[in-house]
């Protein structure tokens, strides 16, 4: 089991699939949504939480004050325990969605997301990656809201990814194993890597 760090349910266990699932640390999900808060996008946001596992990244988003939030896996299995922890938690705006990531993506988005956490397991290779990545910026249906950002977790032996045209970095953090590459929708062809003013 895992916990919610923050939040309206703070402190509350949640259950994790069985298997293979690794969730995101409390460690790394306290010092990431502390980053997500610095940039304004989880309060009222609506949320992506793709390969979602047990729903740790978003469930902590709602806790937070996103109040639309979507989990999605491949895994109807983890979409089962995804289920029982939002009734478990009795949190609103809350749903899961059992699809991959690539054919989730490829349907219609509705309304703009202004924060998508990518959390795929750590033995996904780089194409596999690039394909999950690839449809969040089209223009047509947009995924992504003015000023969305994009959050994806990776082993820090696993290079940078391979960002679509249309997201462009603009943060990264290491903490020990797992590294947190920050994205957003790049309007103006800036260079990955220059900090934005806003942020």
């Amino acid at each position: 089991m895992t916990r919610i760090v923050a939040g309206s349910v703070g402190g509350r266990r949640i259950d994790v699939p069985a298997g293979g699932t690794r969730p995101t640390s409390e460690r790394v999900r306290e010092a990431l949504f502390g980053r997500l808060e610095h940039y304004g996008v989880v309060g009222d946001a609506r949320v992506l939480d793709l390969c979602a596992g047990s729903g740790a990244l978003g469930l902590e988003a709602a806790s937070r004050g996103a109040t639309d939030v979507t989990l999605v896996d491949a895994s109807r299995r983890a979409t089962r325990v995804c289920d029982a922890n939002i009734r478990a938690l009795g949190l609103r705006g809350v749903r899961s969605v059992t699809a991959k990531v690539e054919a989730f993506l490829s349907g219609a988005a509705g309304a703009p997301v202004d924060l998508v956490l990518l959390d795929p397991p750590y033995d996904v290779d780089e194409t596999t990656l690039a394909a999950m990545l690839a449809p969040l910026p089209r223009r047509q249906d947009p995924w992504l809201a003015a000023g969305a950002v994009v959050v994806v977790e990776r082993s820090s032996r696993s290079p940078e990814p391979s960002w679509p045209v249309g997201l462009r970095r603009f943060s990264t953090r290491k903490y020990g194993e797992t590294t947190l590459w920050f994205a957003e929708p790049d309007d103006d062809g800036a260079t990955s890597g220059e900090e934005p003013a806003a942020r």
